[in-house]
């Protein structure tokens, strides 16, 4: 079965609701995601960026930590319950999806998502990166963080635990990065893996000058 932003997007939304919201609030961030934001990070310096657009926001905990390291930063989610626990961190946070961000060409120096383009169907993988990349300025950093690498595959997951199921899309590293090449030059990729089920590609994309 083929599946469109449109067949999800009202899912997802409530999937990630006020009971998921709260609930994520309270988890702390695993050590090898706050590895990967720092490495983030270090490439922001030394590009001197100073302006962040974090895409999949949830709950403002990695926005607030680019704020806090000196980042003008903009946080935006699909969920109204996720904008709302960005805020109350003084998050400068607002409802967006990614195919409608809604801000203007080349606004940011620098983009952050983590785990919200597996969200996507492929269908419309291509034009959610054309958007990241047109509020991109020339030359800017994309940090692309998605499960997966795996079989090629996409769905409702049945035995998710949140509630409706969410939709996912995992893709190979090869399909992943076919998709990324035809919106970016790729400055790095490298996968996480601790020998379970745990399957991480990492990318840090270039929007060309």
């Amino acid at each position: 079965m083929s599946f469109t932003y449109a067949d999800v997007v009202a899912r997802n939304r409530s999937a990630y609701n006020e009971r998921a919201a709260a609930n994520r609030d309270t988890h702390p961030k695993e050590q090898w995601k706050q590895d990967e934001r720092a490495a983030f990070l270090d490439r922001l310096r030394a590009a001197e960026a100073r302006t962040l657009l974090e895409v999949g926001c949830g709950t403002g905990q990695d926005s607030l930590y680019f704020q806090q390291e000196g980042l003008e930063v903009t946080a935006a989610d699909l969920s109204p319950a996720m904008v709302s626990h960005a805020r109350s961190k003084g998050l400068n946070a607002s409802v967006r999806d990614v195919l409608a961000l809604g801000f203007p060409e080349s606004t940011f120096d620098a983009v952050y998502s983590l785990n919200t383009l597996l969200h996507v169907p492929n269908a419309d993988l291509d034009a959610a990166l054309a958007a990241i990349r047109t509020v991109l300025t020339p030359g800017g950093l994309f940090f692309l963080g998605v499960y997966g690498g795996g079989k090629e595959e996409e769905g409702v997951v049945p035995e998710d635990v949140h509630e409706p199921p969410r939709f996912f899309s995992f893709r190979s590293d090869q399909q992943l990065l076919a998709y990324a090449v035809r919106a970016f030059e790729v400055l790095d990729f490298h996968i996480r893996n601790d020998g379970t089920d745990f399957r991480f590609q990492s990318l840090t994309l270039v929007k060309p000058a």
